[in-house]
């Protein structure tokens, strides 16, 4: 099996999308210039094949019609013809009959790879001429009868074989012209014996006319037909194409989905791995930079100490966060429900981070519900959520803005937070963008904006873990508001509610005032 490499990945398919396009039109312009080749009516083998087979299948499925009309034919020319005459013509029609039926039951058991169309084609004009001369020569024996309606029976009974034939290899135009044309030759051979004045013009003029109605009718059926074969034809080939497709878009994806799971698995089972070296790189650093071991000599080591120790926290921070979308995707983050204050987490991530917010003189403004219950959910995820989401909205939204935090209740009973900002913005076309793994918009890349474009694919896989809902809106120069909302069920209006003044939450409340 080839190697699949990043770049395939990315592709999310093994194989280049230009390259194989590429080969399967010249794979169709191949097989069109071998089509050509090898047909001489439509232009197209698999059609051809199929007014063959359709020929064939009226020849074998009318030969108990056309074994009946010979047997009448014989038994009425008994009147006219001596027996010997008449047996002779019997054997000849069944024999010329039975030559086309065995053609075409010779066809029938071929498969389309054997099938010459040309060859075949020759074969069945040259036995459907064959039958037509056998039913030219009962006009020719009939015309040695002295009774004159013998003349008028050949006639009838001509222009009814030349119509029945005529239906019966429409599919092959040459067949009909091949066996028409004896017919209609003895025909005017029949109504002229007797010379012009006695041959009735209008009656001449009928039969000539039939004729071409005959031809005309075969032709629009061979017409109908070719195009109905057409259209099977290029259905039969789009299902082909179709299932190709899917059968490469199924093995494409099952490769990057084994490639992807295979990177979660190995980025999640790195974690100590990654965080025991950056530890003492961290705690070394610090030393460093605090000088618990004497003054450097030299004063930029400080300094270095001290970038050393920033790029180590921020390389942390990037590691904790792919970990944390890895587990995700992986579908190794375990969720540890308890119960949990929504607005109890809000108003805590909000204290965090109100230090950031009013370096950048930004307000930040709090609206919830009253009496909310409590959820059933993971804490930590919850507080993470929010972190991000808040985090997003106070880097992206200009000094002096605002930041305004919404909880509340979902009209089909769930509980809600939203977060609004207002920042620049996101264009619409960017939203599928910053949604995705590493993708940062082009404010963000414009502004040079620190980030890793882990953050908000880490609150959508943890609300898709909860089972609720996350929406980014957002217009340019207007702001973004995110939503995240919880589902119904896991709103617990049986427990009591949260009270901010209970001894947890107060304790709780001492601690960040302490660390503040």
């Amino acid at each position: 099996m080839n190697d699949i490499t990043a770049e395939m990945i990315e592709r999310g398919r093994g194989k280049d999308p230009r390259v194989v396009a590429e080969r399967r039109r010249r794979s169709a312009e191949v097989r069109a210039a071998r089509e050509k080749l090898t047909t001489s009516d439509t232009g197209h083998r698999g059609c051809d094949v199929g007014l063959l087979r359709a020929y064939a299948s009226a020849r074998i499925h009318s030969a108990v019609p056309a074994t009946a009309l010979i047997a009448m034919v014989a038994a009425l020319t008994r009147y006219w013809m001596e027996g010997e005459l008449d047996i002779i013509w019997t054997v000849l029609a069944f024999s010329s009959l039975l030559l086309c039926y065995g053609l075409a039951k010779k066809l029938e058991r071929l498969s389309d790879d054997e099938i010459n169309v040309v060859g075949w084609r020759s074969k069945f004009v040259a036995a459907e001429f064959l039958h037509g001369l056998v039913w030219a020569a009962m006009a020719l024996l009939l015309l040695q009868a002295s009774d004159p309606n013998a003349k008028a029976f050949v006639t009838a009974m001509l222009m009814l074989a030349a119509a029945f034939n005529t239906m019966v290899t429409a599919t092959i135009p040459f067949a009909v012209y091949a066996t028409i044309t004896p017919m209609s030759l003895a025909i005017v051979v029949c109504l002229r014996i007797d010379g012009i004045e006695d041959t009735s013009l209008s009656l001449l003029a009928l039969v000539g006319a039939a004729q071409v109605f005959f031809v005309v009718l075969a032709k629009r059926f061979h017409h109908v037909t070719r195009e109905s074969l057409f259209f099977r034809i290029e259905k039969d080939d789009l299902i082909g194409e179709l299932e190709h497709a899917k059968a490469n878009s199924d093995e494409a994806r099952r490769r990057a989905e084994e490639a992807n799971l295979a990177k979660s698995r190995f980025l999640a089972t790195m974690s100590h791995e990654l965080r025991t070296p950056l530890n003492a790189i961290l705690g070394f650093s610090e030393v460093l930079k605090n000088e618990l071991f004497g003054v450097h000599a030299v004063a930029a080591y400080k300094d270095y100490s001290q970038d050393i120790h920033s790029s180590g926290q921020h390389l942390l921070m990037l590691i904790n966060e792919i970990l944390d979308l890895s587990r995700v995707e992986a579908g190794r983050y375990e969720l540890k429900e308890e119960s949990v204050s929504l607005a109890g987490v809000v108003e805590d991530c909000r204290h965090l981070l109100t230090i950031r917010a009013q370096k950048r003189g930004i307000e930040m403004i709090e609206a919830k519900e009253p009496d909310l219950p409590r959820i059933w959910a993971d804490e930590r995820a919850v507080r993470q959520i929010v972190l991000n989401l808040l985090t997003n909205a106070i880097k992206f939204t200009p000094q002096g803005g605002q930041v305004t935090l919404k909880i509340g209740w979902t009209s089909a009973g769930g509980q809600y937070v939203a977060i609004r900002d207002t920042g620049p913005g996101i264009p619409e076309e960017e939203i599928a963008v910053v949604m995705s793994s590493f993708g940062r918009g082009t404010l963000a890349q414009k502004n040079a904006e620190e980030g890793t474009g882990l953050g908000l694919p880490i609150v959508k896989g943890l609300v898709d873990l909860h089972g609720g809902l996350f929406k980014l809106k957002s217009r340019v120069r207007e702001g973004t508001e995110a939503i995240v909302v919880f589902p119904p069920e896991r709103v617990m209006n049986a427990l009591p509610k949260f009270d901010d003044d209970a001894p947890q939450f107060a304790s709780l409340e001492r601690r960040r005032n302490a660390a503040a």
